[in-house]
């Protein structure tokens, strides 16, 4: 029997993506709502209570207004798209890589990490485990994205004459992405968070800049590099690029749907200063490829099924 997934908020763009990766899909079922019902609270109730899988793709109060629904006797797992739960008690963060595939596989309630936590702590956390990057340091990371990320204002915004070629934002250095890498990566002082948004619909790139020779852990770019390889070996989703050497790393504007994402330490002669970049669509493992890689697991599938990757 398929397992029932009902998406509250399908009808934005990653309620859209996750539907389109899990159509066709034999092993699931979508529960749908028409337009006169999606937003009537008793028809709600009922599908977030009936289904096997929540998979919630709205702003953050109505994400909590939505778990609220959940009757406490009721079977619904729940998967949030949402920032309202990412660093909250009882929820497990859905970074199968960080937090192990078991760990999701087991869980009730799943906050999906946000695009820019992503690449940050893909990058990060790993070698803070290692001690090879101290917690207490503090690190700065710079990140542009593709405008879908800022939902359907921005996508207009952008897609009106006279868009933006660049738009930098998070001035009031209180971006609610902040508690969630300094949690997940378990660092001793808040990140400095830099992000921008270029006009491209979908792609990521994040940087993390590291004076490795101010460390006391005296880290070697190398030592990070083959680190990350050594924590991702095996993975079918994350790359660690060998010694990359590009001139350049590029946001292509029409770059394709992808679930993969990639990792490249460079380092300077001598490997003292380094940085950290990581490659993804922010649409994909930034969001709702994410949220499906979770719901595989929680359902005892392949994790990969239905994913968006490089020779699938």
């Amino acid at each position: 029997m398929p397992h029932s997934v009902f998406i509250d908020g399908a009808a934005g763009t990653t309620g859209l993506e996750i539907a389109e990766r899990l159509a066709g899909r034999d092993a699931f079922e979508i529960v749908a709502l028409d337009d006169a019902h999606r937003k009537h609270a008793s028809a709600r109730r009922e599908a977030l209570n009936d289904a096997d899988f929540a998979i919630l793709c709205l702003p953050d109060d109505a994400a909590r207004e939505a778990v609220a629904l959940i009757d406490g006797g009721s079977n619904t797992r729940v998967i949030d798209a949402s920032s309202a739960h990412r660093v909250a008690e009882g929820w497990t963060y859905g970074f199968p890589e960080l937090v192990g595939r078991d760990t999701v596989a087991r869980a009730e309630r799943i906050s999906n990490p946000g695009c820019y936590p992503t690449g940050f702590l893909a990058l990060v956390a790993p070698l803070v485990r290692a001690g090879l990057l101290p917690a207490d340091w503090p690190f700065t990371v710079h990140a542009v994205s593709g405008y879908s990320g800022g939902g359907k204002t921005l996508i207009e915004r952008y897609e009106a004459e006279g868009a933006p070629a660049f738009r930098a934002y998070g001035y009031d250095l209180a971006h609610k992405h902040l508690p969630e890498m300094k949690a997940h990566a378990s660092l001793a002082r808040p990140v400095l968070f830099a992000p921008a948004v270029a006009p491209a619909y979908r792609g990521m790139i994040v940087e993390v800049p590291l004076h490795l020779g101010a460390m006391t852990t005296n880290p070697h770019s190398d030592d990070l590099r083959s680190e990350l390889a050594r924590f991702y070996a095996g993975s079918n989703i994350v790359t660690v690029q060998p010694e990359p050497n590009p001139s350049e790393i590029v946001l292509d504007r029409d770059v394709p749907a992808s679930d993969a994402m990639d990792l490249f330490v460079f380092g300077n002669e001598g490997g003292w200063n380094a940085r950290l970049v990581a490659r993804l669509d922010n649409l994909g493992k930034g969001a709702s490829g994410a949220a499906i890689q979770s719901l595989n697991l929680m359902c005892g599938l392949p994790e990969t099924e239905g994913l968006l990757l490089p020779g699938a």
